[in-house]
């Protein structure tokens, strides 16, 4: 354990030192991830598919507020979903239009939440999405990732059904193309599940990482995966979805593990040397509970320098004196004789 303190108390030290060249590195990875995931999964549009563009994108998103980055990964959808149909993509642009207003009304400090979720998709650990929006976040955290999820399900069947969107039939008018487009939006019984889940889970962890009992968020982080694994296997069950039921011990599994990593650099504390303190003032008495953190300080490394020369003069000099001594006492000896 002192190993891993040292660990994270250099890490802390380190991001503290390098925050302003970190944070935009940071920045420019994700949005080239989530250029290059973009397209992979559509790439309906030629002309968007050039890796420089996306780098050059990815960096001018990089010094740009979060809102630069939701912002061109819209534009980046929109276009493709167009190329591929113009009702997909009149129905993605005005989802995105509802999405970021509510986004700037109720949510703007989260927006990427938006971006991790599909990204947490398909690595196949969307539950720990949830849960750290709880642990970590105010409660309004689950609107950028509720946009996010109708976003990745959206998409999901657009590339499943882009076939059948993109053939137009003599005898097909317009809107039976643009009712075509909603139904594969509002007939996905899944990503209704996935939404009431997110919120209900989302309330849940906070709830209980807010409560004053020791290991709060050990127990939220236990109760948020259990609960989700629980009503995720009876919902995939109820939907003839058994197939899934693997993954989803999988990815519960893995982002347990990844929370407990989460919890332990954001909230480690020592509950063996709580403190229990009392005391008053002219209108109120207090009763306060102190639990330390876990920290152990960081051995420093202290290099000492031997300067060689220095040691071989002084070496030279404790001989020559030495000889000088022998010198002086033969010559007193020979002047005695």
């Amino acid at each position: 354990m002192t190993v891993l303190l040292e660990l994270k108390e250099k890490l802390c030290a380190f991001y503290s030192k390098y925050e302003a060249y970190l944070l935009p590195i940071i920045k420019f990875l994700l949005a080239a991830v989530t250029f290059w995931l973009i397209k992979e999964k559509l790439g309906y549009m030629e002309r968007l598919n050039s890796l420089s563009l996306l780098l050059i994108l990815a960096l001018i998103c990089a010094i740009l507020p979060s809102a630069a980055l939701l912002l061109v990964t819209a534009l980046l959808i929109s276009l493709h979903c167009y190329a591929l149909s113009m009702p997909v993509g009149a129905i993605i642009v005005v989802l995105f239009v509802v999405m970021y207003l509510l986004y700037f009304r109720f949510a703007p400090h989260y927006g990427y939440n938006a971006l991790l979720v599909p990204i947490a998709y398909i690595l196949q650990i969307p539950y720990m999405i949830p849960v750290a929006n709880g642990l970590l976040q105010q409660p309004s955290a689950i609107i950028p990732t509720i946009c996010g999820t109708v976003t990745y399900y959206l998409l999901k069947g657009v590339i499943a059904n882009a076939n059948s969107l993109a053939t137009v039939a003599e005898d097909e008018t317009l809107l039976n193309k643009f009712q075509e487009a909603i139904n594969q939006f509002t007939g996905n019984r899944e990503m209704y599940l996935v939404c009431a889940v997110f919120v209900f889970i989302t309330l849940v962890v906070y709830m209980i990482r807010r409560m004053p009992i020791d290991y709060a968020w050990q127990i939220a982080i236990v109760t948020g995966v259990l609960l989700q694994f629980l009503i995720f296997f009876a919902g995939y069950m109820q939907f003839g979805m058994s197939n899934k039921n693997m993954t989803l011990t999988v990815g519960c599994i893995v982002s347990a593990l990844l929370l407990t990593v989460i919890q332990f650099f954001t909230f480690n504390l020592d509950y063996t040397r709580t403190e229990r303190v009392q005391f008053e003032d002219d209108e109120y008495y207090y009763y306060v509970k102190a639990v330390p953190k876990q920290y152990v300080a960081t051995r420093a490394k202290t290099v000492k320098k031997i300067n060689t020369n220095r040691r071989d003069t002084g070496r030279r000099q404790e001989l020559q004196a030495q000889q000088e001594q022998e010198d002086d006492m033969d010559s007193h000896i020979t002047d005695e004789l």
